[in-house]
């Protein structure tokens, strides 16, 4: 199959309002982009204003009229994530979706967030976790459905129950893959308590394979001065259409998983070319390290623990 060929259709939803983060530049960008296309209201919740403002004026290049607006927030810090959450729940719209896709992978060094959590697990986990928490009324006013972004990195590795916070012997990649493995435990979680709750929401959990997205580039803000050797080779394979995906395929599993009316509660999504690293989307069997219902349950209590934050 041709990458031509690598898209999806989106129903119509002129009657959603979405939440995406992470949508202040690559596929994040492109997820918003979708969504506002298809009609969607696009809430972009960001930590760069000047960033946000680019990628609004790259969205209405395309579509004039879409209905994309900012709204500030830092997922490093706890206050700010609760901050959104007040700003939403006093609008008092319901939400229909909410893609938790924003992520920071490997700084250099180890680096903690406003709270002191490791910055990875802090980021890319517990905030995104207080910031459904906060959203639950909207979303459950709105019977919306929560997509959860993990990573490939999540196909193998494990949680570091005895140190979270990758204090002693620090290893990047390996504290990227907890956070990865633990969100997408959490995405599952939501999944079964929303049902045994009867909250009336769905949750499923995506990941966009391998592209050259701006995760591994360089990022002044988490002290990386220059690309990786990795992202090179990612987007050297890419742009020759070997293995890898594309940024605009990356971010198929994420609409997919978040706009399919048929899309399942609890279900994966993700590219379905050689090794889950790029090609069509489609649903595929959770990977071993997010098959554990025990694991997720610890994820989900030791996450409420830590951010002060309850789904009631």
């Amino acid at each position: 199959m041709s990458r031509r060929q690598h898209d999806i259709t989106i129903r119509n939803l002129s009657n959603t309002r979405a939440v995406v983060t992470g949508a202040s530049d690559g596929m994040g960008t492109g997820i918003a982009a979708r969504l506002a296309a298809a009609g969607a209201e696009v809430i972009m919740p960001v930590r760069n204003l000047r960033k946000g403002e680019a990628a609004i004026a790259k969205i209405r290049d395309g579509q004039p009229d879409a209905r994309v607006s900012l709204r500030q927030m830092d997922l490093s810090s706890l206050a700010s994530v609760a901050a959104l959450g007040e700003e939403l729940r006093a609008e008092g719209v319901p939400v229909q979706l909410l893609v938790n896709n924003a992520g920071v992978m490997t700084p250099p060094t180890r680096q903690t967030t406003a709270d002191g959590f490791e910055l990875q697990f802090g980021t890319n986990h517990l905030g995104h976790f207080a910031l459904t928490a906060h959203l639950l009324p909207l979303l459950r006013a709105g019977r919306g459905r929560v997509t959860s972004q993990s990573s490939i990195a999540a196909r193998s590795g494990t949680i570091n129950w005895d140190d979270l916070g990758w204090q002693h012997d620090y290893d990047g990649m390996r504290a990227y893959t907890q956070s990865k493995i633990a969100f997408g435990l959490f995405g599952l979680e939501l999944a079964r308590r929303s049902v045994a709750a009867g909250w009336g929401i769905t949750s499923n959990v995506s990941h966009p394979g391998v592209a050259p997205t701006n995760l591994l580039a360089a990022r002044p803000e988490v002290g990386r001065t220059e690309d990786t050797r990795e992202v090179r080779i990612i987007r050297w394979l890419s742009a020759r259409g070997v293995v890898v995906g594309t940024v605009d395929s990356a971010k198929l599993p994420a609409l997919l998983a978040a706009t399919t009316p048929d899309a399942k509660n609890g279900g994966f999504y993700g590219p379905q070319g050689l090794g889950n690293l790029g090609g069509a989307p489609g649903e595929q069997k959770l990977w071993a390290p997010l098959r554990s219902a025990d694991d997720a349950k610890k994820v989900w209590e030791v996450s409420e623990e830590l951010t002060g934050v309850s789904f009631g």
